[in-house]
């Protein structure tokens, strides 16, 4: 299954790195925000991405066009460094399609951009590329096709430090908790369409908003809810936090990594 990855925003609340990079390159480790999500896909066999480009795109065109494998797998240095043998190997089996869909574009924009690359395909996946989760994605498709919905999404609980506030009219607070304490879901992303999305979208419309509001009204939108991770990087604190996650050894999103909870071998 074809998945659709949306990194051509500006990325302007993570400004510390947006300035010079889109916010899909900003590292975690060693590796992009962007990768991390790319290769969680490949590791439940979805490896035909297509990238939405806009702000930055000449960044992430040419991460991959000079993409060194030697960053992320163990590999053997001989004859006097001439020549590498990689024991492990990431992206060597993927195929990436660039998409130029706009500087100002939104999300709906850049669905729309890229449709003609999603010809034939009965379904595909699609995703922002700022957060990450430890979704079972077989379960999580098999709740689709059981469903039979023109779109699906994934409802998370907030992991930012928000509290809720319950009052009265008058201002006397009566109660107030943590947001992820609350029985409060949000937008998580990681997106799964039919080819019937396209039908309910017009030019110019934000994806989760107008279309989602006309599938909605005929009973064809569901939502899958994943209790366990998901975090997004939207601000300098996210990013510190997922740095904090990686040097720990601790990244619950990394399923195709044996020691992604610390563990060592």
């Amino acid at each position: 299954m074809k998945v659709v990855l949306f990194c051509g925003g500006l990325g302007t609340r993570l400004k510390e790195y947006s300035e010079t990079i889109p916010k899909p390159m900003v590292d975690i480790g060693y590796r992009p925000i962007m990768w991390h999500l790319m290769r969680y896909y490949a590791h439940y066999g979805h490896k035909d991405f297509i990238l939405c480009l806009g702000y930055g795109a000449n960044v992430i065109k040419n991460y991959f066009l000079n993409y060194h494998e030697t960053l992320s797998n163990d590999f053997t240095l001989s004859k006097g460094g001439t020549e590498i043998t990689l024991h492990n190997h990431d992206i060597s089996d993927w195929t990436i399609t660039f998409v130029d869909t706009g500087l100002n574009s939104n999300i709906g924009q850049r669905l729309m951009a890229v449709r003609k690359h999603l010809e034939g395909e009965e379904a595909f996946m699609a995703n922002y590329t700022d957060g990450l989760a430890d979704l079972d994605l077989d379960a999580y498709l098999a709740h689709f096709r059981q469903h039979g919905r023109v779109a699906s999404f994934l409802s998370v609980r907030p992991s930012q430090s928000f509290h809720i506030v319950h009052a009265k009219e008058s201002g006397e607070v009566h109660e107030i908790q943590p947001v992820w304490e609350a029985d409060f879901w949000i937008n998580g992303g990681f997106f799964i369409f039919r080819q019937e999305i396209f039908s309910y979208m017009r030019p110019g419309e934000e994806l989760v908003i107008e279309p989602f509001r006309r599938l909605i009204a005929e009973n064809q939108l569901v939502s899958y809810r994943n209790p366990s991770f998901w975090a997004c990087m939207d601000t300098y604190k996210e990013k510190k936090t997922f740095d904090d996650m990686h040097a720990r050894g601790e990244m619950p999103w990394a399923v195709w990594d044996e020691n992604r909870n610390g563990r060592k071998k």
